[in-house]
């Protein structure tokens, strides 16, 4: 029996193994339950988790987020030297990349609680322990904010999974939302704590110290209050079963899904956006008022740290509106529109490229319009970040979610925001060789090198309209394989 539409044989694309299970020992949780019996409950042990317990575990999940990004750019608002910024910033992103996909293998596979209670103890040792290195160790203090990505990476592969098992549809989309807005309110806040504690302080080192107190705290939360829920709870259709494969089976299959690799894209031109706005735009503006001659040059950028303040209160509040806005559209338009989550991506970021152009145009004889374009610009960039994630998870079978984190994690960030500062940098540092002594030429070849930023919006935007030719088909195609929705002789029925 044939349904409308196009078949595919198992053959030529997914290799999942899939197996009924009786409706006798149908799972509360939902109808997928994992295969290995180390980590989960056995069907008949899997109680219900009560919707309380579920609000409650997000709100920890979005706790220990806040306090990840707060980390990672509290030191971007101190005035520190920018080598070290750089440095810092680029063996924290590298030791990311290469636990990422690690952390995205165990968390397919096993307890989810406990790897990542084993990544925030590290991070929460290894933050502390850097803020009592002095810039004069300048290599043990890059080791170990190296070794800070611990916990970013064990954390941000796997809870956005967690979250996917409590809550489907529409819920999810909130509680997903919910969890990311954190990403750009924890980095504003990272830029104000960074600067007002060294400010208050006099020592910058202590901005440092305040991270790993709230981070114990989260720490505490996770373990007591956090459950490890089967994995493909919420995706409940009949008490279907997907066994686990190899990692070799799962990395084809999701360089097979083209929604998982057109958004991965899309991701990493984003990364390259944000990384490099986080690390140079304080310093940009900085050298702008230089130039302009509203406040004397300094050795030490950003001149004034107010404009590391002012430019997290900016990210804080833009990030906010722009989460909010962009899961309330699509909610609102996903029944009409099946594409419509990576149109949104898509609009939101070939529209922030020209307010970004503005913004670095501007910046020579109006700081107030520099920020108001800014604003504007991050504003439709954070559209993006709960879709997003929203996109990977109902592309991608629940027992290979943590693996595509890792992975779009691994690729957004080796050639994004680990790189996009060190490009903008070079680029600026090679146009200041013809004029070295000029503080003018110091702003202008920081501004040149910054219009690279909008070509790269705009590039990120194309591969989200990719994404929209192939996203129904990929979704409907996770959804059957999650509900095991096999036709006879071993042919997958395609719907649309």
């Amino acid at each position: 029996m044939e349904t409308n539409g196009s078949v595919m044989s198992l053959k030529d694309e997914e290799k999942t193994r899939l197996s009924s299970v009786s409706n006798e020992t149908s799972t509360r949780y939902g109808s997928i339950a994992d295969s290995l019996p180390t980590d989960e409950p056995s069907t008949a042990e899997i109680t219900v988790l009560s919707p309380r317990r579920s609000y409650i575990t997000v709100a920890v999940l979005c706790y220990v987020n806040l306090i990840n990004y707060m980390d990672r750019y509290t030191i971007a608002g101190e005035s520190l030297s920018a080598l070290l910024l750089k440095t810092a910033n680029t063996f924290f992103i590298c030791s990311f990349i290469i636990l990422a996909p690690i952390f995205g293998y165990l968390g397919d596979r096993y307890n989810r609680k406990f790897i990542m209670i084993g990544g925030l103890s590290v991070w929460v040792v290894m933050t502390l322990s850097s803020s009592f290195v002095t810039e004069s160790y300048f290599w043990l203090l890059v080791l170990l904010r190296a070794l800070v990505g611990t916990g970013e990476a064990s954390y941000s592969t796997i809870a956005p999974t967690i979250i996917g098992d409590l809550f489907s549809g529409a819920k999810r989309t909130v509680m997903i939302s919910a969890f990311y807005i954190f990403i750009p309110v924890g980095s504003g806040l990272g830029y104000i704590i960074g600067s007002s504690v060294a400010n208050a302080t006099g020592d910058w080192r202590w901005a440092l110290r305040l991270n790993p107190i709230l981070g114990s705290l989260g720490l505490l939360l996770l373990a007591v209050l956090c459950p490890n829920p089967p994995r493909g709870a919420s995706d409940g259709h009949g008490g279907s079963t997907i066994e686990h494969t190899s990692y070799l089976e799962d990395v084809k299959y999701l360089l097979k899904n083209k929604s998982f690799v057109w958004s991965s894209l899309g991701v990493t031109a984003m990364a390259f956006l944000t990384g490099a706005l986080a690390f140079w735009t304080p310093i940009f503006l900085s050298r702008a008022q230089v130039a302009q001659g509203i406040q004397p040059p300094c050795n030490t950028e950003p001149c004034d740290t107010s404009d590391s303040y002012i430019f997290g209160v900016v990210t804080v509040v833009t990030g906010i509106l722009g989460v909010s806005l962009g899961s309330t559209i699509s909610r609102k338009l996903r029944d009409r529109v099946p594409n419509a989550d990576p149109l949104i991506c898509a609009v939101g970021m070939l529209s922030s490229a020209p307010c970004f152009f503005a913004a670095i145009v501007l910046a020579s004889t109006s700081i107030p319009a520099t920020y108001v374009f800014i604003g504007i610009g991050e504003t439709l960039l954070s559209l993006n970040w709960a879709v997003l994630a929203d996109i990977l998870l109902y592309v991608v079978v629940p027992t290979r979610r943590a693996t595509a984190e890792a992975l779009q994690i691994m690729v957004c960030h080796l050639l994004g925001d680990a790189g996009s500062p060190y490009l903008l940098g070079s680029i600026s540092d090679a146009l200041r060789t013809y004029q070295p002594d000029s503080h003018t030429w110091s702003f202008r070849s920081l501004e040149y090198s910054f219009l690279l930023c909008p070509f790269v919006g705009v590039l990120g935007g194309l591969f989200f309209l990719m994404t929209a030719l192939y996203i129904t088909k990929d979704r409907k195609n996770a959804e059957l394989l999650t509900a095991g929705t096999i036709g006879t002789y071993g042919f997958i029925w395609v719907y649309g």
